[in-house]
């Protein structure tokens, strides 16, 4: 089969298509052929070893699929040869014709789900609806802020604080993305300031943050995007708020702690891979709930782009070069 492969640590110039050879299903496991791999900035952080899988090589990256079961491991129940799946990974496998998933991370789709949406639903919206109903526990009329507001897991926590009955502002690099989040529910944003900020930046960023997010603040923050826009947007958080650490495509910030004290309010990581392991029934339960918001209308993939799977390699450039929107797949 045709895969995609990883054999030296670099960019997205340094992936290879080669012939491999098909994967035997485990005892637990089903063998899905791929038809859509969405594509997630973690794939770009593990290729340049990067992340703290690190995966031995040559690997295959790709980290959420959906596609048609071909085979089923002798002990799998409840998944037969050719039922349309949908499943995240591990962390590799994605970018092939044919890759195995865990049966207990493998989800059925409905009918009503096209495949390259199927794709996409784990890895951002899971994401994000884990930090916002797990974690944080956003409440009805409360305010949420959502940094990166226009990228896979920022346009899920828009469209899902929305679903949850929050008040949205939404802060995007662009008017063009900004446009995007109100497309999907932001009731309110700002295009924020390009990168590193000095401290007038900062000062007029946070002015702005300030009056979108009115007079008590931020009840909830989520950042997947973190550089100097962390302390910022830390400082418009409300009192007893919560603040949610999703990702670092901007760097990793140093937060300053009195800051945390003045708030009274929580830094909350949001591990959800972690969650999925030690949590699989609640886990579940949200994958049931994703299906449910889709299928009433209130959370819909926007994909921007689609890459056949010979130029997976610009398809994840494109995430590299923070020019996408939303989701972008790779069609197998």
């Amino acid at each position: 089969m045709k895969a995609i492969l990883s054999t030296e640590p670099g960019g997205p110039e340094t992936l290879v298509l080669r012939e491999v050879l098909e994967p035997i299903p485990g005892p637990i496991e089903v063998r899905v052929r791929v038809v859509s791999c969405a594509v997630n900035y973690p794939d770009l952080l593990i290729i340049n070893d990067r992340y703290q899988d690190k995966p031995p090589r040559p690997f295959i990256p790709g980290s959420e699929i959906a596609g048609i079961v071909d085979a089923v491991g002798i002990n799998v129940e409840g998944i037969q040869v050719g039922d349309r799946v949908f499943g995240a990974t591990g962390n590799k496998g994605g970018m092939a014709e044919k890759v195995n998933l865990a049966a207990d991370n493998c989800f059925i789709l409905p009918q009503a789900l096209p495949f390259d949406e199927a794709s996409c639903l784990l890895l951002t919206y899971a994401t994000a609806f884990y930090a916002l109903k797990n974690r944080a526990r956003l409440q009805h009329g409360e305010v949420l802020l959502v940094l990166g507001a226009a990228g896979g897991v920022g346009l899920a926590a828009v469209e899902l604080g929305k679903a949850l009955g929050a008040r949205v502002v939404a802060v995007a690099s662009s008017e063009e993305k900004l446009a995007l989040a109100r497309r999907h529910g932001a009731d309110d944003g700002i295009v924020c300031p390009q990168g590193p900020l000095d401290h007038a930046a900062a000062k007029a960023f946070k002015d702005r943050l300030k009056t979108a997010c009115g007079k008590t603040g931020a009840n909830v923050i989520c950042d997947p995007v973190g550089g100097d826009y962390t302390e910022v947007a830390l400082r418009v958080i409300a009192h007893a708020g919560r603040y949610l650490v999703i990702g670092f495509t901007a760097g990793i910030p140093n937060i300053p702690l009195n800051l945390v004290l003045l708030k009274a309010c929580q830094i909350i990581g949001v591990l959800w891979g972690e969650f999925v392991s030690r949590e699989l029934s609640a886990h579940h339960e949200n994958v049931r709930s994703l299906l449910e918001l889709y299928r009433c209308g209130k959370i819909k993939p926007f994909i921007s782009e689609r890459f056949p799977l010979e130029q997976a390699g610009k398809a994840l450039a494109r995430l590299h070069e923070r020019r996408a929107m939303g989701k972008i797949v790779v069609h197998v």
